[in-house]
């Protein structure tokens, strides 16, 4: 039965070398698929990972109706036997929708590929709607590391290595960015919440056992 999947993690997890790699697999046996994507770093229409891997997609805008474009390639005897769609995180709730009306009345597998939550650790429209509709939830297993060597949850705005949590939802940025622009750090849940970051930490000379209370000083 077709199913609509939904890959996900933090940011530095390998979703987008997940989707090339299923992309590679089924077209090594012959099937074809069409890839989108969404504000990727590679620039417009393009999937990349952080390994250097990159192919061609549909770039997804706001106003674009995935279901309506599958129907128009297939009904002008195009060929479609699966869906990927990267950095789904960005996808309007109703984009969404369209994706999972391609399982249910085209039959085709869609393997939606994002990040559940953003730098406040708020889910992103598209995830949540994923998350109520897909078949399968998959997070992803390669782990992503916080400074300190714990299992990174959460994404981190930075600015000059600060991390920041007001502002927009979508501001575009990556991890290892220059110092004066706006990047992405991975952290686990403990140091999300203090606000820690590497650069922070190593400022303050910090380790990942002190803890942030004040200590009585001892008595003579």
């Amino acid at each position: 039965m077709p199913e609509l999947v939904f890959f996900s993690g933090t940011m530095d997890c390998g979703k987008s070398t997940l989707a090339l790699q299923i992309e590679h697999n089924r077209s090594a046996r012959g099937l074809q698929g069409m890839i989108f994507t969404r504000d990727d770093r590679a620039g417009e229409g393009k999937l990349s990972s952080r390994l250097g891997l990159v192919t061609d997609a549909i770039e997804a805008a706001d106003d674009f109706d995935f279901y309506a474009h599958l129907v128009d390639h297939l009904s002008k005897g195009g060929r479609a036997d699966y869906v990927i769609a990267d950095e789904a995180q960005f996808l309007a709730p109703e984009q969404i929708d369209q994706l999972a009306r391609i399982v249910d009345d085209l039959g085709l597998d869609v393997f939606a590929f994002g990040i559940t939550t953003d730098f406040r650790s708020k889910l992103f429209p598209g995830s949540q709607r994923l998350v109520e509709l897909a078949d399968r939830v998959e997070v992803l297993q390669v782990e992503a590391l916080c400074w300190c060597g714990a299992r990174a949850t959460h994404n981190a705005r930075t600015i000059g290595g600060e991390m920041v949590v007001e502002g927009a939802q979508v501001v575009i940025g990556d991890v290892n960015q220059s110092p004066d622009e706006v990047g992405y750090e991975v952290l686990c849940r403990r140091h999300h919440l203090r606000r820690t970051t590497a650069a922070t930490a190593r400022a303050g000379a910090l380790s990942p056992d002190v803890l942030p209370v004040d200590t009585a000083p001892a008595r003579p």
